[in-house]
């Protein structure tokens, strides 16, 4: 079985064993957005009435699932303290703001922040270039057949890709950057530089993460670097430099392609699931890392990725892909972030809202008024900030 197979197959022996508390431990790993939102409702309704603790990195679906959380924090590999428990909303929401009331105790600088954009601030500028254009594509692969709208990318802009898994997102990341070949149709990059993180890492450099980052940038790991200070020491890889890239855990290998990819000065930057492995923490100096880096280089990046939080916080414009898994995929052109939100949400039958405090993504309990509403609205991705007495 794959990674995906084998983790929906024990979560589901999991919740048909009869017990008093079931612990799940990262139940979303290796699944994607339908998966991880169909877990989380198999885990609700199995469950009912009994005790159910979770430990998950995926924002929406820890708030979807949980009704009571606690944060942890402290310092990786050195020590770890269990926050006082608050409501789910509560709780991610101190999260994000990085501070804890109850114990008086910042866990981070900075805050992090969901600011909805209907228009990104791409829109608003003149003159912003096209940087990479394709025509329309077609792709055979024997069993499975892949077909995507003509467009275009600008100068700037990171395109988030939504769609399952098997849907033909990792297939169109390796024609951008000429893995593979389109049976019709072409990608314009010519005369770009191109850096990829691949789906599938493996540990295949034989030296040390030292040697390894500073033969992608030489000063890769020069101390007064915003890029050493923000996510080499960030994600944590200054301790450990002098390990062996073939000894590597998955998330340090993980951490280390990431890095090495946005370490290079590229045009286009293609990074397929870059939050695997990761924890919600990394995942936001990641995120935040893309932005910084593709705003001040005026490069591109396309975002391959199941976590939908992650889209909302960086993606500028969205590609969703629909179609039947391991048979044939349609990916559309680049849509506004609230069309290409509004257009996976309602193939998915989810409602999303926005936080009343943070502004992040919530989802609307299936049923409830304000998901009846927005369904008869057609705004399945809310831009509206809702206080939580009109989510019921």
């Amino acid at each position: 079985l794959s990674g995906g197979e084998l983790q929906k197959l024990l979560v589901a022996a999991s919740v048909l064993r009869e017990a008093d508390v079931y612990l799940f431990d990262e139940p979303a790993s290796y699944l994607d957005v339908a998966e991880r939102l169909n877990m989380a409702r198999t885990v609700k309704e199995m469950t009912k009435n009994k005790y159910v603790v979770v430990v998950e990195h995926d924002l929406i679906v820890l708030d979807y699932l949980s009704d009571q959380l606690n944060v942890l924090y402290g310092q990786s590999s050195v020590y770890g303290r269990v926050s006082k428990t608050y409501s789910s909303r509560v709780g991610i929401n101190n999260f994000l703001r990085g501070y804890l009331p109850a114990e008086n105790v910042q866990i981070r600088k900075e805050e992090i922040k969901f600011e909805f954009r209907d228009m990104s601030e791409l829109d608003l500028l003149k003159n912003v270039k096209e940087k990479v254009v394709w025509s329309h594509i077609r792709k055979d692969l024997g069993g499975f057949k892949l077909e995507v709208e003509e467009g275009a990318a600008r100068q700037g802009e990171i395109i988030g890709v939504l769609g399952p898994n098997g849907i033909g997102k990792t297939t169109f990341a390796r024609i951008l950057v000429g893995e593979i070949q389109p049976d019709e149709g072409f990608v314009n990059t010519v005369g770009l530089t191109l850096s990829y993180k691949p789906q599938k890492i493996l540990p295949e450099y034989d030296g040390t993460v030292q040697q390894y980052l500073e033969e992608v940038r030489k000063d890769a790991l020069s101390s007064t670097s915003w890029f050493y200070t923000e996510v080499v020491r960030r994600l944590n890889l200054h301790r450990i430099l002098e390990s062996k890239v073939t000894d590597l855990s998955g998330g340090e290998l993980q951490k280390l392609y990431i890095t090495g990819a946005l370490a290079k000065d590229a045009d286009v930057y293609v990074l397929d699931e870059p939050s695997s492995y990761l924890d919600v923490e990394e995942r936001y100096v990641v995120a935040k890392a893309i932005k910084k880096i593709i705003r001040e280089r005026k490069s591109i990046c396309f975002v391959v990725e199941h976590d939908l939080a992650i889209h909302n916080y960086i993606a500028d414009r969205i590609m969703v892909f629909k179609g039947v898994p391991g048979l044939e995929g349609y990916g559309t052109a680049p849509l506004s972030l609230r069309s290409g939100m509004n257009e996976f949400l309602k193939l998915m039958d989810l409602t999303f809202r926005r936080d009343g405090e943070t502004g992040r993504p919530r989802v609307n309990k299936p049923g409830s008024y304000l998901d009846r509403v927005q369904k008869e609205l057609g705004e399945y991705f809310s831009t509206r900030v809702v206080k939580e007495a009109e989510a019921e």
